[in-house]
């Protein structure tokens, strides 16, 4: 029998998605205020609300919210996931193949530069430093140096994503040849993810090699006749010219999309993403459709998802300022390092290649579940998780301000860098 949300179940459900979204639109709101990314806000909301504040001074208040009722979390962060996949599918649409095709060479460059000198830099310093902060009882040198190396190469699409609309970045070729390396960024760090999944011999087995090769062909599809195949069912739905059902049919799409590449063990936002840049440039999802995604994707779903990762941390348990540090400036070095080298062999001055090597130095989520299957597999300590939940962060709030700021300084102070309309309401 189907198990249903009591009464008392849907108003904690309710409670926590007024206690997240309220603070995440207004401190999203006050950084947009001061120029900064609105993602800065929503993370910072969710460490309020979370275990580091709410959790340590009013813990009584902070179980009662959180952990009373298990299935009201969950079903918070189930909307907070379809959030995250929304916004890679709004994401999608801005996405100028034309322009990929000519910045193409330069964002794989970037990409593979920025996976290789972190991973390289991360799994060799783990070999120098495992006896001093990194070792475990049970844990095997080798696996610990591999995941380590994984967990610093990988950039956030989704987090490089909503920095680059917040900044309104995404339609200037510095933001596409960004967000170009990053969904190949992400995509290589899954297919190193999967690989460390198996050393590690946990997690499930949807992360497998033949997996990431469905994915590929899967690419290869929505970028081709899928597209069409879309355009088609788009046209069909649109022929009563009702709004609603071209905008189901899409969502659907989206969601079918997602469901495929998590299921395949690559994220359903990969594949959220993929659809998008399919819809992208059909004249059946008009500018008005997107306008009503990006609205309540953007002001509502988005900010959920992005506060919940606050949720996450506790900065006051396990907290070894050494081992943040370190993890920090190794990360930090190494992917700017990287990503800021194959942007000036692609041809990038001094200025876009920083841009974008602090573009690229964005992380997520994606560390975060990569090192919580290390812990639960005991590979790495609760101290060193601490570090990367601490290092994600700290490079989601840095990305975007250091970004802009030499995005205007290569281009002058007065070239106009706006809120759009769409993230500003």
């Amino acid at each position: 029998m189907v198990s249903k949300l009591s009464s008392s179940e849907i108003i904690h459900f309710l409670m926590i998605l007024i206690l997240i979204l309220v603070p995440a639109r207004i401190l999203g709101e006050v950084c947009r205020r001061f120029k900064l990314p609105a993602i800065i806000g929503e993370i910072f909301a969710g460490i309020i609300v979370g275990p580091t504040l709410l959790g340590t001074f009013f813990p009584e208040l902070f179980n009662n919210i959180f952990l009373a009722a298990p299935q009201a979390y969950g079903a918070f962060d189930g909307i907070a996931n379809i959030g995250i996949i929304l916004l890679m599918f709004i994401a999608g649409f801005e996405v100028d193949l034309k322009q990929i095709r000519q910045n193409g060479k330069q964002a794989i460059a970037i990409s593979l530069t920025g996976i290789i000198f972190p991973f390289a830099i991360g799994s060799i310093s783990v070999w120098f430093l495992y006896d001093s902060h990194f070792a475990h009882s049970t844990s095997n040198q080798l696996v610990t140096s591999l995941f380590f190396g994984t967990a610093l190469s990988i950039t956030a699409l989704s987090v490089i994503t909503k920095i680059l609309l917040d900044l309104d970045l995404l339609k200037t070729k510095i933001g596409n040849i960004v967000l170009t390396a990053a969904m190949v960024d992400d995509f290589l760090g899954w297919i190193l993810f999967s690989i460390i999944i198996k050393m590690m011999n946990a997690g499930k087995e949807e992360a497998s090699f033949w997996s990431v090769i469905v994915v590929v062909l899967f690419a290869a599809f929505m970028l081709t006749a899928g597209r069409w195949l879309i355009r088609r069912l788009l046209e069909m739905a649109g022929k009563s010219q009702r709004i609603g059902r071209v905008f189901t049919v899409a969502v659907c799409l989206c969601f079918i999309g997602a469901a495929v590449t998590e299921y395949l063990g690559v994220r359903g936002v990969f594949g959220a993403f993929l659809v998008g840049v399919a819809i992208g440039d059909s004249e059946y999802f008009t500018a008005k459709h997107k306008d009503i995604l990006h609205q309540f994707t953007i002001n509502v779903l988005a900010p959920l998802f992005f506060a919940s990762v606050g949720l996450r941390l506790n900065f006051i348990a396990n907290f070894d300022l050494e081992i943040v540090l370190i993890i920090l400036v190794i990360a930090c070095l190494a992917k700017l390092i990287g990503a800021g080298i194959g942007g000036a062999a692609s041809g990038m001055s001094k200025n876009e290649s920083i841009a974008v090597a602090f573009g690229m130095n964005a992380r997520g989520s994606q560390e975060i579940v990569l090192g919580l299957i290390a812990l639960q597999a005991k590979i790495i300590t609760e101290p060193v998780f601490e570090g990367l939940v601490v290092m994600t962060v700290v490079t989601m709030v840095i990305s975007g301000p250091i970004m802009k700021y030499y995005f205007l300084k290569e281009h002058g102070s007065g070239t106009k860098i706006t809120y759009t309309k769409e993230v500003t309401v």
